[in-house]
């Protein structure tokens, strides 16, 4: 169980950060209030998400798990192209979209790898695979 627990603590952080990383980067390009507010409150909910896992793991004597160096980059380069073609809120929302949509498989693909892992950690899993449907709902509306 407890490798299974530290395998799916480890992918909950790291797509946070990710998350979260993403949403600083886009903050420059917006121009809508409300979907600034939506972000923000998004952000927020990573973060406490982020910071949870990050003491789950301390507290199993683990180090925190950071993003992928080439998915981070490419999620960068992607963003940077994009947003320089066309940075209105539509293209803003389909990147949160398709961020969202990668971070739910990627959740739901180790919790299904990792059926053992802590109900705590479960419990974590979940909340943020909600959390990236309802950014992803949230979105619509932009497009």
């Amino acid at each position: 169980m407890d490798k299974q627990t530290v395998t799916l603590l480890k992918e909950c952080n790291a797509g946070c950060k990710m998350a979260i990383n993403s949403m600083d980067r886009l903050k420059d390009f917006l121009m809508n209030a409300e979907l600034e507010q939506t972000l923000t409150t998004c952000k927020e909910q990573h973060k406490k998400l982020e910071e949870e896992s990050s003491k789950l793991l301390k507290e199993m004597g683990e180090c925190e798990q950071q993003p992928d160096k080439i998915a981070s980059a490419f999620s960068w380069i992607t963003t940077e192209m994009k947003l320089m073609i066309k940075d209105d809120s539509a293209q803003i929302a389909k990147l949160l979209m398709n961020g969202s949509n990668m971070g739910i498989q990627s959740i739901s693909e180790c919790m299904n790898k990792c059926p053992d892992a802590s109900h705590e950690s479960m419990s974590l899993a979940k909340k943020l695979v909600k959390c990236e449907e309802k950014l992803m709902e949230d979105m619509k509306k932009y497009l």
